[in-house]
């Protein structure tokens, strides 16, 4: 008799498959659902735009900028520090080579990115949002922007996504190409700046732009720019700055593939390299690590279209998906923030936080830093008995940068952060503390920082030898301000 005809065996691959991949794609599914799910309650969304992601009380950072000077490097500036230092080779370095500088150095080779000169040369392309997500952007606005309100607009070209009907009071183009803002209808002024072109830890490098910022906003509005910074740090700063108390800043983001066909060679590492839920966490944390407490309500919103195509997570499943839905709209994301209102006058009641937002733009200070001082500034002011003094110690908060600008020297283990922190709230709630280069340099001199005077400083530090850091604080915390006091007796 014949053989009895076997299963095909199609059917039989097709159940292992459908064994396999269902529960593959269904855990897809629910590590997709579980990732989109709102950080931010209901009540908190009922008061703000749609698509409310991260709500005010989501965010945490760590304690300083979290970020090393290439993650916001092109990919042109990497390769060619990367090609110029010998000793990026790790056997090199096994056999007694120094480990290669990551922030540059005499083994590296700087290449600058003209960004004015790239933006020139791109002066007649176009972003050319699909019109389902420039609708979400405009959407966006309207909830916030009202009629009369003076708007100031980083990255500035020849489309603001504005509300048609809005009718704004004055609207500044900020950008790098003067026909783009020329073509574009909403603008009522411009200024041609370099964005990337700042001063560290300060902000933007531009006298015209400074001037600008002094006239004060009711909105700073930086659509599709981000991804372009090499220093956004300096550049929240700035437009902190720019604000009045109670001002928002709005910033507008696509997914990373929205435009790399045409802008891909001035995209930095951080983009790049990060996932679209990630530029919202980094959206965030320049806000944070720009003026700290002295933004409110920081928030992040998806305000993709509804039909929005996926971001690729590198499976196969996940590039296949993707490669299907090329004709859907990308994604798109809003950070944003106000700014908080800062007090004028010290409030006997609540010393702290007069003088926390005296900290919040304060260079020098990391957010760790600033948090362990204020308190201590607030114990030093109230421990002070004359109305002078306590006015004295204010005007002298600005020399905190300067006592930091040495600590940050420091050993950590050996001399805490809380430590750090003593012994500037110590010296500045000294009547006799100015900051000035003498006294300056004498805490170096203490602090063993610089090579100690032999009639004064050698011989305190073969005294001082035995005695605990903590009295040491407390002992230089009152030496230093008797240098350059103007009193000969002391």
């Amino acid at each position: 008799a014949p053989p009895s005809p076997s299963l095909p065996k199609t059917s039989t691959t097709t159940s292992t498959q459908l064994y396999i991949i269902g529960p593959m794609i269904r855990k897809m599914r629910e590590k997709e659902d579980k990732k989109n799910m709102p950080m931010a309650d209901a009540a908190e969304a009922r008061s703000e735009a749609p698509g409310l992601r991260v709500g005010a009380n989501a965010w945490k950072w760590p304690p300083v900028w979290p970020y090393d000077g290439n993650f916001f490097k092109r990919e042109v500036e990497m390769n060619a520090k990367a090609n110029a230092n010998p000793l990026a080779n790790p056997m090199q370095m096994m056999m007694g080579g120094d480990a290669p500088d990551a922030n540059g150095g005499e083994n590296s080779t700087d290449v600058s990115f003209d960004s004015l000169k790239f933006w020139g040369e791109k002066s007649e392309v176009r972003t050319e949002l699909d019109e389902r997500v420039a609708e979400k952007i405009t959407n966006h606005y309207s909830f916030y922007l009202r009629d009369g309100m003076s708007v100031l607009e980083l990255g500035a070209a020849d489309n603001s996504y504005l509300p048609p009907t809005l009718k704004l009071n004055k609207h500044v183009g900020v950008g790098a190409v003067q026909s783009q803002m020329d073509a574009n209808p909403s603008i009522t002024s411009s200024l041609i700046v370099d964005l990337n072109n700042v001063i560290d830890d300060d902000g933007v490098d531009s006298a015209e732009f400074g001037e600008l910022c002094d006239e004060g906003f009711d909105a700073v509005i930086m659509a599709n720019t981000i991804d372009f910074l090499n220093h956004p740090r300096e550049v929240f700063k700035s437009s902190w700055r720019a604000l009045k108390p109670g001002g928002v800043m709005i910033v507008p983001f696509l997914a990373k593939d929205a435009y790399a066909d045409k802008f891909d060679e001035a995209f930095t590492k951080q983009w790049r390299d990060m996932t679209d839920d990630q530029h919202m966490w980094v959206c965030g944390s320049f806000f944070q690590f720009s003026a700290g407490e002295g933004w409110d309500g920081l928030k992040g919103f998806d305000i993709s279209p509804d039909d929005a195509r996926k971001e690729s997570d590198g499976n196969m499943l996940s590039k296949l998906q993707q490669n299907n839905d090329s004709d859907k709209p990308c994604g798109a994301f809003v950070v944003q923030a106000k700014k908080k209102f800062m007090e004028e006058e010290v409030d006997e009641n609540d010393v702290e936080g007069f003088i926390g937002s005296r900290l919040w733009m304060m260079p020098a200070l990391e957010d760790r830093d600033k948090k362990l001082v204020a308190p201590r500034l607030a114990r030093a002011y109230d421990a002070l008995t004359s109305q002078d003094d306590k006015d004295r110690m204010v005007q002298h908060f600005g020399s905190l940068p300067k006592i930091y600008a040495s600590l940050i020297k420091m050993d950590q283990f050996a001399f805490t952060f809380s430590m750090q922190a003593q012994l500037a709230a110590d010296l500045l709630g000294d009547p006799d503390f100015e900051g000035n280069d003498l006294q300056v340099n004498n805490m170096k001199m203490g602090l063993g920082l610089r090579k100690p005077s032999k009639d004064f400083w050698a011989p305190v530090g073969k005294l001082t030898a035995a005695m605990t850091p903590e009295e040491k604080v407390n002992l230089l915390s009152y030496i230093v301000p008797r240098f350059g006091s103007g009193d000969a007796a002391q």
